[in-house]
């Protein structure tokens, strides 16, 4: 099948002013509708200035950062949100609010500047909260929501917008074992029900390795390895990259890694 191709980047370098050296170097990856991809690496690997790059926000010094076949840096930030939307590592709300609300501020680039919601909108934001499994917490008001409820509807705001691609940067984050499962189990749905894209920076290998499609493993700013979870994880690629032992074994046909303890012999 042929898919079509969201977001790209061909050999992406990118140096922040005064930085002493490049924080990403020829880096290359494509996303397809219906794929979901991984980016993994250690803290300082160059995970979070792929997604500046992707989205535009930082300028490659060389390469070329496409979406939908234009520049990244080229789309307004309104356009861009009509395609993409984005969990942002960090979020503050300032405003009191309830979740209605809050996923109808995915709507926001579709409108016109003096045109309120219509009816095409509100049923984009009903069917957001219906596919994150948020409709019975519309009501809520979000300071009430627990951690895992929270991310739901921030996904779900991200979906209202009814974009081509998700990007997501580190969404289980002080998440607790259940809500992280419940997160990429909602990601990899929602990629294969809508046939979106998805884009996920994430430092849980082995949960990247079990939903993913395709992983990208970075260290220092380079690519590592590219490709399907069988192919990038393996012991000795996991072993350079995380700096500690570890043991790969299989489960239900995807790589997991084991940490192994380091023993010291007794005094």
């Amino acid at each position: 099948m042929d898919r079509e191709l969201i977001l790209a980047l061909r050999g992406v370098t990118c140096r922040y002013p005064d930085a002493p050296r490049d924080s990403l170097v020829g880096v290359s990856l494509e996303v397809r509708a219906g794929e979901f991809h991984a980016v993994l690496g250690p803290n300082g690997s160059g995970k979070t200035t792929l997604v500046r790059a992707a989205l535009g926000l930082v300028g490659p010094v060389a390469g070329r950062a496409e979406i939908l076949g234009r520049p990244a840096g080229g789309w307004s930030r309104r356009e861009l949100a009509r395609v993409v939307g984005v969990l942002p590592q960090r979020e503050d709300n300032l405003f009191p609010q309830r979740v209605r609300e809050t996923v109808s501020l995915g709507r926001y680039p579709h409108l016109s500047l003096l045109g309120g919601m219509g009816a095409a909108d509100r049923a984009a934001v009903e069917r957001a909260l219906v596919a994150c499994d948020v409709t019975d917490l519309a009501d809520r008001w979000l300071w009430t929501l627990s951690g895992g409820e929270y991310q739901r509807v921030r996904l779900a705001r991200a979906l209202a917008q009814e974009p081509k691609l998700l990007v997501l940067d580190e969404p289980t984050a002080s998440l607790d074992l259940r809500h992280e499962m419940q997160l990429f189990e909602l990601v990899r749905a929602l990629v294969d029900a809508h046939g979106l894209g998805a884009l996920m920076i994430t430092h849980h290998v082995n949960l990247a390795t079990r939903f993913a499609d395709q992983v990208l493993i970075l260290a220092d700013g380079r690519a590592v390895a590219r490709g399907t979870p069988a192919d990038v994880l393996t012991r000795e690629t996991a072993d350079r990259v995380f700096a500690w032992p570890v043991s790969i074994v299989p489960f239900e046909g995807r790589p997991q890694m084991i940490p192994l303890r380091q023993r010291k012999e007794a005094p």
